[in-house]
C-alpha cells in the first residue's frame, strides 16, 4: 500500500495502536447512535461532538487537518441551508425571510449527523492505515471479494490520478481552458481515454493473476492475532458512551 495510503496520519497515539477490528466496531456503533438521535435533543450532539474532540486530542491530529477534510461534506451543508425554504409548514420570521420550522430542524438535522459522520469516519481514516483496515474488515468477516475489489481500488488509484493529472497538462500546454463550456468535450473524451485504459489495466493485472494461480482469494496479511478483551473495552468506551446518550434522548423524547 505504499504510495496510497490516503487519508492516515502516522501516529502512536493509543487510538493508533487499537486493533483495526476494534475501531471499525466503534465507528459503525458510533453513527447507528449519531442517527438514531432525535433532532430536537441539541445538547446530545453537543455530546458526541465533545466525544470526537477528545478523541482528536488523544490521537494528535490538529484542528485544520480536520477542517480541510471536512468540506468533502459541502453539498450536503447547502442542501441543509436549502431546507428551510423548500419545506412547508409554519414559519418564524428572520429578518425579511420567512422560515419554516420544520426545514429549519432538518436542516439541522443533516447538518449535525453529517458533520458527525464524517468526523468519525476521519478519526478512523487518520489513525487506521489502509492496509490494516483491510486486515480488520478480514477479521470481521467481510466477503473476500469485497476486500480485494477494495484492495486493488486504493492501490491503483493513484495510478488513475496520475493520468488525469498528465492529460490535463497535456491539455493545457495544447491551450485548453477549461473554463469554458465548448472544452468540455474535451475533458469527457479525457475521462472515457482514462476509463478504457483503467479496464485495459484491470484486463492485464487478472490474467497475470490467473497466470500465477489465483483460485479467487488472495493470500491477504490479516496482521496480527485478534484483539484482546483490553483492546476491545478500550476501543467501545466512546460508542458506548454515545449509545448510552441516544437511549436516554429516546426515553426523554
Amino acid at each position: 500500500m505504499n504510495g496510497a495510503e490516503g487519508l492516515f496520519r502516522p501516529g502512536d497515539s493509543p487510538l493508533h495502536r487499537l486493533a483495526p477490528q476494534t475501531k471499525v466496531v466503534a465507528l459503525v456503533v458510533f453513527s447507528f447512535a449519531v442517527a438514531a438521535t432525535d433532532r430536537e435533543a441539541v445538547w446530545a450532539f453537543g455530546a458526541y461532538a465533545a466525544i470526537l474532540v477528545a478523541l482528536f486530542w488523544l490521537a494528535r491530529i490538529p484542528a485544520g487537518w480536520i477542517m480541510v477534510r471536512s468540506l468533502v461534506e459541502t453539498p450536503f451543508l447547502l442542501l441543509a441551508l436549502a431546507f428551510p425554504f423548500l419545506v412547508g409548514g409554519a414559519t418564524v420570521e428572520a429578518g425579511p425571510l420567512d422560515l419554516s420550522i420544520d426545514g429549519l430542524w432538518a436542516g439541522w438535522n443533516l447538518f449535525a449527523k453529517a458533520t458527525l459522520g464524517v468526523w468519525a469516519a476521519l478519526l478512523l481514516a487518520a489513525t487506521t492505515p489502509v492496509a490494516a483496515l483491510l486486515a480488520g474488515l478480514a477479521r470481521l468477516r467481510c466477503p473476500d471479494i469485497l476486500l480485494q475489489i477494495t484492495a486493488f481500488a486504493v492501490r491503483y488509484a493513484h495510478l488513475t490520478i496520475a493520468e488525469v493529472t498528465q492529460m490535463r497538462l497535456a491539455r493545457l500546454a495544447r491551450c485548453d481552458d477549461p473554463r469554458f463550456l465548448w472544452q468540455a468535450g474535451a475533458l469527457a473524451r479525457s475521462l472515457g481515454t482514462v476509463f478504457i485504459r483503467s479496464f485495459e489495466r484491470g484486463e492485464r493485472i487478472w490474467q497475470a493473476m490467473a497466470a500465477r494461480g489465483y483460485t479467487g482469494r488472495l493470500p491477504l496479511d490479516v496482521g496480527p492475532a485478534a484483539a484482546s478483551a483490553r483492546q476491545w473495552t478500550a476501543a467501545m468506551g466512546a460508542p458506548a458512551l454515545a449509545a448510552g446518550i441516544a437511549m436516554w434522548t429516546a426515553v426523554a423524547m
